[in-house]
């Protein structure tokens, strides 16, 4: 976490870090309704699943990249949904409101 500025508060001069963490705080979206989906290593169907999240489920989304092109319930996409440390699902299968990248793309 990195802090923008220091500001100084209280009668005694207490320090109170503010950060960037509103602007950057993890939001969790759902799983099409319904739907139990596979995880994958890497951003295709070419990699291995590593777990199925049940129905459901939300996810965090950490980061995106593109892989493998899906078609899902929220359309044909080839954006991949970095979850986790070596987790990825498919974008179109996640509610994220819309149809491009809402994250950065994955280092």
């Amino acid at each position: 976490m990195s802090v923008d500025h220091a500001a100084m508060t209280g009668s005694e001069g207490e320090r109170e870090a503010v950060t960037t963490a509103a602007a950057t705080a993890l939001r969790y979206y759902a799983v099409a309704p319904g739907v139990r989906l596979n995880v994958r290593s890497g951003p295709g169907t070419g990699y291995p699943i590593v777990r199925v999240l049940p129905v459901g489920a939300k996810v965090p989304i950490f980061c995106q990249t593109p892989g493998t092109s899906v078609t899902g319930p929220y359309g044909t996409t080839n954006i991949w949904d970095n979850i986790d440390d070596g987790e990825y699902v498919s974008d179109s299968y996640i509610q994220t409101g819309s149809d491009g990248y809402i994250r950065p793309r994955c280092a």
